[in-house]
């Protein structure tokens, strides 16, 4: 009987092939190099702890094989969280083609219900349909590349753009695409029928004008409803051990579909009446994750440290811009050789506590949405404290925005009217950005700071 093969690899050794050869159902494992390194058209499958497997082609793989997308490995998805919840210890690796997973899940789902919408309004044919397809893959999978060390925390230090705007973690990952994954993309034998190029990548990425009619997908990559929100929330909530971020995503996908435009847009991404729910769901997911997760004390704090001991390491106290020799640098900055600096004693006091744990406590945090009252009490709180606050720290963020962006939804009634998301969920309707206010003392100061806010409790009765 012959053999059936078929190449399997998983994320913990890229790089290494383990061929899968059964006979009559009995499945044996041989590590040997593929017989034919030269063939486009190997397909491979990457085991992933939230999806199962992910596949790839070779074009892709070759994209991930280069050293500014394996660099992803050595960027923690969550920071220091795991100074609060171990297991979370995840990269940016996996993280990204969980999103390209994902992302093509989304595609499929809106083409197989919208595909008349999509031929009428956006003008696709079927290889139209299949072309973008790819893009929208490539887009998902690189949208991360340009993350500093541990993420976010390393963003407050990134430079001003000539605009005078502080450049974000998306103006490097378009210049990497430009600058270091240009031949990778374009290049390689199945682009051939494609015809992209790296700039249509950065198109889409950036939401310009270039990118025309694949605008339409920006939705899947950075939206309310996007793939990368799905896979972070999944992803995140499993590696912390947690249940916060779980939402039922599967209904998400089996609901979602081209919403059509008005007078002055086109279509949009959107779910039908039947899964306005699901998706109420991922906004509360989202806030759960945020206030339970992202946002913990320690976690806070532990960022707090980070940002002024990075600070202390870089040279003019930031990372370098985006492009050239400086982009060479910045790719030069990761996890490790964070972790090797501190390891040595680099990052001052900051770098001190992070390695000892010898953390800031916080004693002190307003409502999650403080009122004026509450800014008032924060200013007494201030005042009691009488100097031994170290760290004040906001987390702010603008919640789930109504409006232009909020997520359409087509009722299921023969005049397919479209409402957004918050007007079918009062939740979503009433949900107000985070705004919480946390006061931090060093632990030495802490009993006595706590003592000091009980003595201003006693006063005011």
């Amino acid at each position: 009987m012959p053999a059936q093969f078929r190449w399997w690899v998983d994320a913990g050794c890229i790089g290494r092939y383990h061929l899968f050869t059964t006979w009559a159902g009995a499945t044996c494992v041989n590590r040997q190099e593929p017989p034919n390194l030269a063939d486009p058209h190997r397909q491979y499958e990457i085991r992933c702890p939230v999806h199962g497997f992910v596949a790839l082609n070779d074009w892709e793989w070759e994209i991930i094989s280069q050293p500014s997308f394996q660099r992803l490995r050595r960027i923690r998805q969550l920071a220091w969280t795991d100074m609060v919840y171990p297991g979370a210890m995840h990269t940016r690796f996996e993280h990204s083609l969980g999103v390209m997973h994902v992302a093509t899940r989304l595609y499929d789902s809106i083409v197989q219900r919208s595909r008349e919408l999509l031929r009428s309004e956006l003008a696709y044919t079927p290889d139209g349909i299949r072309r973008d397809k790819t893009l929208v893959r490539l887009t998902a999978l690189l949208h991360d590349v340009g993350h500093g060390p541990f993420s976010h925390a390393a963003e407050d230090l990134f430079p001003d753009a000539p605009d005078g705007k502080k450049y974000g973690h998306e103006d490097y990952s378009a210049a990497v695409i430009r600058e270091k994954l240009r031949d990778a993309i374009e290049n390689h034998p199945l682009n051939r029928g494609c015809g992209w190029r790296a700039d249509d990548i950065t198109a889409l990425l950036e939401g310009s004008s270039e990118a025309r009619h694949t605008l339409f997908w920006r939705d899947l990559i950075t939206g309310q409803m996007d793939a990368d929100r799905i896979d972070y929330l999944l992803r995140d909530s499993h590696h912390s051990g947690v249940d916060y971020g779980r939402f039922d995503w599967r209904r998400l996908l089996h609901t979602v579909e081209a919403v059509p435009g008005d007078e002055d847009s086109g279509p949009r991404l959107g779910v039908n009446e039947g899964g306005w729910h699901a998706a109420e769901a991922l906004v509360l997911a989202r806030y759960f994750m945020f206030t339970q997760v992202y946002f913990h004390k320690t976690r806070v704090a532990f960022d707090h440290h980070l940002h002024h001991a990075l600070k202390s390491m870089l040279p003019n106290s930031q990372f370098p811009p985006p492009g050239g020799r400086d982009l060479d640098e910045f790719l030069r900055w990761d996890d490790w050789r964070v972790l090797g600096m501190l390891a040595q004693g680099d990052g001052g006091d900051h770098g001190r506590r992070i390695s000892r744990r010898d953390h800031f406590r916080e004693v002190y945090h307003t409502a999650e949405t403080p009122k004026t009252k509450d800014l008032r009490e924060l200013d007494r709180v201030r005042d009691a404290l009488d100097g031994l606050v170290k760290a004040e720290e906001c987390a702010e963020k603008s919640w789930y925005k109504v409006g232009a962006t909020d997520i359409a939804v087509v009722s299921d009634s023969g005049k397919r009217r479209v409402k957004p998301l918050s007007a079918y969920s009062s939740v979503v309707a009433n949900v107000k950005p985070i705004g919480k206010v946390m006061l931090f003392v060093d632990a030495k100061d802490a009993t006595a700071a706590r003592e000091k806010l009980r003595g201003l409790r006693r006063r005011k009765q």
